[in-house]
Order: C-alpha cells, then structure tokens, then sequence
C-alpha cells in the first residue's frame, strides 16, 4: 500500500493569501502549514488575515486569526504565542473548520466618525466583524418593562440569545483603508455563501 505524503509546504495555498500570513509577521511557515492543513485540498475563494498584539502586564503577546472561505467550508486558525518568565518562547496553533450550512451569522458593525459627511468608499471608519456558528453563545438578560410608567410589578426577565464565536475589529486608522476593504470584501464573499443549502 502507497504511503500518503503531504505536499510541499504552501502548494495548496493561494499566493494572496500566503502573501497576507507573510505580512502579517507572526511565524509565517506555521501559520502556513496550519491553514494548509485544515484546508485539505479546498480551494480558498476569501481569506481574511487579522494580527494584533496585546499587553500583558510585563509581556508583549502576538495572535493572528486567519480566516477562509472555501465552496463547503468556513476554515478558522488562530495562532498565537505565549511564555512564562524564564521559559522558552511557545507558540500555539489551532485551526477550526466549520460547515458553511453551519455558519448562522455574519454581522459587521460600522463605526463612522463624522456621519453627516459620510461619502461611500471614501471615508474612514471601523468596522467589527462577527461570526457565529452555534460553538459558543451568550444570553443577555434584562429586566422585562411594563407599558404603564406607575407600574411596581415584578415583569420577570427578557433576553436575547447571541452567537458569536468569532469577533475582530479592524480600524482604518490602525489597520489601514485596505484592511477594512478587505475585511468587507470577506464579509460579502462568506454572506453571500451561508443559507444556500446543506454543506458537506
């Protein structure tokens, strides 16, 4: 019986997208190998590559998320390093695939500064970017209001259930104008993909 072998490091992946994993600077042969990995063989029709580095009191902590969009699947990896005092330097990678019939929101939030001289694809803003697709939920609970403004009576609770396993925020500012266009341009390509039928 034949051995299966993987192929060569990068072969799978679109020279966009390795070009992205590449500028975003954190440990690119990794995350390369990981989203080539989960991607199995896919072809990746959207990508969005996300980098941010967060304080820790002492420590200077590097995460990037990688997302893809492929026919069947939503791809996920997160990368992201992490060392105790005196230890050595540890990077961790995870990748997450998740069907696109699974997928049960994308939401994009916009903030725009200035909105009265709002011009479309010439204005600076930020945007928030949220998927769920049922792994975690939260329930926001608040106390139920009565119509009638001298009511005492106890209402109970009302509340919404959310699903947001994923949120990144990208900033015009920070991130650069690209960088929301391209966070855009996923969220259309991923929108446009869930909803359709049943995903293997």
């Amino acid at each position: 019986m034949a051995s299966m072998r993987r192929p060569p490091s990068g072969q799978t992946l679109p020279d966009e997208l390795t070009a992205a994993i590449t500028r975003a600077g954190y440990y690119p042969a990794l995350v390369c190998d990981v989203v080539e990995s989960a991607l199995a063989g896919g072809v990746a029709r959207a990508h969005l590559v996300h980098q941010e580095t967060t304080f820790d009191q002492d420590s200077v902590r590097r995460h990037v998320t990688v997302l893809v969009v492929t026919d069947r699947r939503l791809v996920i990896a997160h990368a992201d390093d992490h060392a105790e005092p005196g230890e050595q330097l540890m990077a961790t990678a995870t990748t997450e695939t998740v069907p696109l019939g699974a997928v049960r929101g994308v939401m994009v939030t916009h903030v725009v500064a200035e909105p009265e001289s709002f011009t479309p694809g010439t204005h600076s803003r930020d945007i928030t970017l949220t998927l769920g697709w049922g792994a975690v939920s939260r329930i926001d609970m608040v106390p139920a209001q009565c119509g009638d403004p001298d009511c005492t009576a106890d209402h109970g609770f009302e509340g919404t259930i959310a699903s947001d396993d994923i949120s990144l925020r990208v900033s015009a500012a920070a991130d650069g104008e690209d960088a929301v266009d391209r966070a855009l341009e996923f969220a259309r390509v991923l929108s446009a993909s869930i909803g359709g039928g049943p995903a293997a």
